[in-house]
């Protein structure tokens, strides 16, 4: 088996990833892994932007009380502050490195960004490339990755199991990792990879549920891999459903950025309503889960398949100007967002919950870091504030690089004769892909019925009920089978959706985006608190 030896591997290739790996390049070797093209990530998808603070009437302070409100107490303030405070140096990193961030209209130098508003902001604070901001900060980090002497990419590849001292021939007893087994898709050949750090930025778990914004590489890797080493995982049962995705059985659940509200867009209901002044002083730009849970009530209530949102009022040039790439999608499939009301429904759009990592991205494994989306830092509590991914994502990945970056001299990196062969003897080449195909749509569909936005305890031990049964025919299938990449996916599917029921089981409460009807208050007495799940 070929072995390959870095000093930093990271698996991922987001924002997160990226930049830990253009940081880390500075101190070491290495080694950057993805399951797809490079460019092929929730981050290259991300259409609304960056939340930071750039303008004088803003504060760092809003910033933070803004995050915190929408965290529903959850909230870990360090984090935020350290995120919040932090954001504007790295967004002039991304400046520095290329990226085209829309100016503002009198704009002076490069830093002065014309700025939108979404959901839960108490002032524009939104840096974006029009309507393709994620695509935007993927090229230009990609550019510059290319640029590092230090850095390997592998295309086409996955991460199937961290190396852990389990694996070691000289077996210790402290719980450390030094790297992966990592699967070439093409060749269906495994080898391992040795490494002093291991950095999973793997991104988020849309995948796991039926309707979704995420790309299908989102299958929820890094968390269900950590898992299974002994990590600790934090607040699975928080899964952001974005509010407006676009209603249409060929949009593959298209979204319609919350940017567009911010703008002025209102949601209005199937008798023309606008209904959300019912639910939110803030109306249409309410926080995430109050609009995703309003939209779930007016459509239950009327049995329509949708709400609209309604930016008629709007300047026609302005809105084609600010939101191309959504006009231009909306009117491939018939709809003139300038003359038409726009249908949307809610989809499964961002973990909030992730593997459990300190204030320098460290998780409870030694060497083993965590960035992005798989990661829990604090940031997002119970809830995430609209656009603080992308930022989270370029402060935690920075932080977290150069933490490691302070440690690889005194990390020492097992011999090649002390880790094992991936061993598949006795496994066999499995055509019965159908098999598993059914298996990956009764999982999505499992979640979308009964561990959706809005749950209750007998939906939620049905679910684990089904999801506990395909997880065995799973586990069984992939010990006697070869592994391929789709294989190692429905693997963490179904493990991550574990996780998400164990966890929304726990909490006997509703906050954020947790919402059951048999707990639906908030209750800090007991619960202003993070779930925590650890294998046995």
């Amino acid at each position: 088996m070929d072995n390959y030896e870095y000093d930093f591997l990271v698996v991922g290739s987001g924002i997160a990833g990226l930049c830990f790996a253009i940081h880390a390049s500075q101190f070491g070797s290495v080694l950057m892994i993805t399951k797809k093209h490079d460019s092929e990530s929730n981050t290259n998808y991300a259409q609304g932007g960056i939340a930071c603070v750039l303008d004088k009437n803003d504060s760092f302070e809003r910033h933070i009380e803004d995050t915190l409100n929408a965290g529903k107490g959850l909230c870990d303030p360090d984090s935020v502050r350290t995120v919040v405070e932090k954001g504007p140096t790295r967004i002039k990193e991304l400046l520095q490195w290329g990226a085209s961030f829309s100016k503002a209209p009198d704009a002076q130098n490069p830093y002065d960004l014309h700025l939108g508003k979404e959901g839960g902001h108490s002032a524009k604070r939104i840096v974006h490339s029009k309507d393709l901001t994620g695509k935007e900060i993927e090229a230009t980090l990609l550019n510059t990755l290319h640029l590092k002497k230090n850095v390997t990419l592998f295309q086409n590849h996955c991460a199937v199991e961290l190396i852990t001292e389990h694996h070691l021939k000289n077996n210790s007893t402290r719980s450390k990792c030094y790297g992966a087994y990592i699967l070439d898709s093409r060749k269906r050949s495994i080898f391992s990879v040795r490494a002093r750090i291991t950095c999973l930025s793997t991104g988020g778990a849309g995948m796991v549920y039926l309707h979704t914004t995420n790309p299908e590489i989102a299958t929820g890797d890094g968390v269900a891999m950590a898992y299974r080493a002994g990590a600790k995982i934090s607040n699975m049962e928080f899964i952001q459903f974005h509010p407006t995705t676009l209603y249409h059985e060929n949009a593959n659940s298209f979204l319609i950025s919350e940017a567009l509200r911010g703008y002025g867009a209102v949601l209005r209901n199937a008798s023309g309503e606008e209904f959300m002044n019912r639910y939110h002083t803030s109306g249409s730009l309410a926080p995430r889960d109050i609009v995703a849970r309003a939209i779930d009530n007016e459509m239950k209530k009327s049995g329509e398949p949708c709400v609209y949102l309604d930016i008629r009022d709007a300047k026609a040039d302005e809105t084609i100007k600010h939101f191309p790439n959504i006009y231009q999608k909306c009117l491939s499939f018939g709809i003139d967002i300038t003359k038409d009301l726009i249908p949307v429904v809610p989809a499964a759009h961002y973990l909030c919950g992730g593997i459990l990592v300190d204030h320098c991205g460290k998780t409870t494994i030694e060497n083993l870091y965590a960035c992005g989306e798989s990661a829990c830092t604090g940031v997002h509590g119970a809830n995430r504030l609209a656009s603080n991914s992308l930022l989270e994502a370029l402060v935690f990945s920075y932080k977290s690089a150069y933490d490691a970056a302070s440690r690889i001299k005194d990390i020492s990196i097992p011999q090649v004769s002390e880790i094992p062969d991936w061993d598949d003897s006795g496994t066999h080449d499995n055509e019965e892909w159908i098999l598993l195909s059914h298996n990956l749509t009764e999982i999505q569909s499992v979640m979308w019925d009964y561990v959706g936005i809005v749950r209750s305890n007998l939906r939620l031990h049905r679910a684990l009920r089904r999801i506990n049964l395909l997880e065995k025919e799973i586990e069984n299938f992939y010990k006697k089978t070869k592994i391929t990449s789709r294989l190692l996916e429905l693997r963490n599917i179904v493990t991550t959706s574990k996780l998400i029921i164990l966890s929304a089981l726990k909490r006997k409460e509703s906050r954020g985006l947790h919402y059951t009807t048999d707990h639906p208050n908030q209750n800090d007495r007991y619960w202003k608190r993070n779930t925590i799940l650890e294998k046995k």
